[in-house]
């Protein structure tokens, strides 16, 4: 960190739709709090409302970043993600605000408060190129074509891990260099101390928000922002589309699903969602769990952490 002290994050994370936004929000009315998003769905442009993005009115009572930003095609893997957030962080700081990351994106917490690899940006070309050649050739051919140039990495993922085989080949054609030896390389500290804020509800609880909410994104337009981003980017394949409740509403315009099956298999695949983020985030010991409506004994955890 080069002599620089450590300046305070705060982190606000949870499942899917336990009101996380709320919680920031709250927070934005105690302190002076610059909200960044960190969820991987949420950077999407096309899909506001399907994502649940904060709206005009939320994002003036506070600055939120890196939200409704990336077009449908492109895609924002961690380490690009945990580059950007660390310049919001630091400029929020140099704002004189509190950086706050909002959101339910294992990975993309990870990166930034664990660091990751410096792997250099993959031109967009050559990776269509390889994930063309994956559909063309299957997954397991590459698989072993990796073994072959890189086996430390080849071992760690399975022959049918399109996105990791394609990626792992492209960074080798791109940098010379295997992915093993970039994991190698020793990452710096990084320049914050971090209070993780974990937002929870019982599964019971949780999945009947969820299904409200999926209603009221229904009711109010989901289907129609879908439409206007398939006609602008009509790929299957394309990143954005590969949400939950953007994959289901694709299904449904292309004719694969009816309008009630494609509720059902959001509702569905959101509940699972929500059940893998539980465990994800259970897993950290450091998050200190509150539910949404605690939110004076969140804040007072703030302002301990801040003294």
């Amino acid at each position: 960190m080069n002599g620089e002290r450590p300046f305070p994050l705060l982190c606000i994370t949870g499942a899917t739709g336990t009101g996380k936004s709320g919680v920031a929000l709250f927070l934005a009315g105690v302190f002076p709090i610059g909200v960044i998003n960190a969820d991987s769905r949420q950077v999407y442009a096309d899909f506001p409302l399907i994502t649940a993005q904060p709206g005009h009115a939320e994002r003036g009572i506070c600055p939120h970043r890196l939200y409704g930003f990336l077009p449908t095609a492109e895609k924002l893997g961690a380490g690009a993600y945990a580059r950007r957030a660390v310049t919001c962080v630091r400029e929020e700081r140099a704002a004189g605000r509190l950086p706050a990351l909002v959101g339910g994106t294992g990975l993309y917490f990870r990166a930034l408060l664990e660091g990751i690899a410096p792997i250099p940006e993959i031109p967009a070309e050559l990776s269509s190129r390889m994930e063309e050649r994956c559909r063309s050739e299957g997954s397991p051919a590459l698989h072993a074509l990796l073994a072959g140039r890189d086996p430390d990495y080849a071992r760690k993922i399975h022959p049918n891990d399109r996105q990791r085989i394609c990626r792992a080949l492209a960074v080798l054609e791109h940098t010379g260099r295997k992915v093993s030896w970039w994991h190698a390389r020793p990452l710096p500290p990084r320049p914050f101390r971090t209070l993780k804020i974990g937002v929870a509800l019982p599964m019971p609880e949780l999945e009947e928000r969820l299904e409200r909410r999926i209603d009221a994104m229904l009711a109010g337009g989901a289907l129609r922002e879908a439409r206007a981003a398939f006609a602008r980017c009509p790929d299957p394949l394309a990143p954005g589309w590969s949400g939950i409740g953007c994959a289901e509403l694709f299904r449904l315009l292309a004719g694969e699903l009816t309008p009630e099956q494609c509720r059902a298999l959001w509702r569905k695949n959101t509940r699972a969602y929500a059940k893998r983020q539980n465990t994800w985030f259970r897993a950290d010991r450091e998050i200190k769990f509150f539910r949404p409506e605690e939110l004076d004994g969140i804040a007072e955890c703030v302002a301990a952490f801040l003294q």
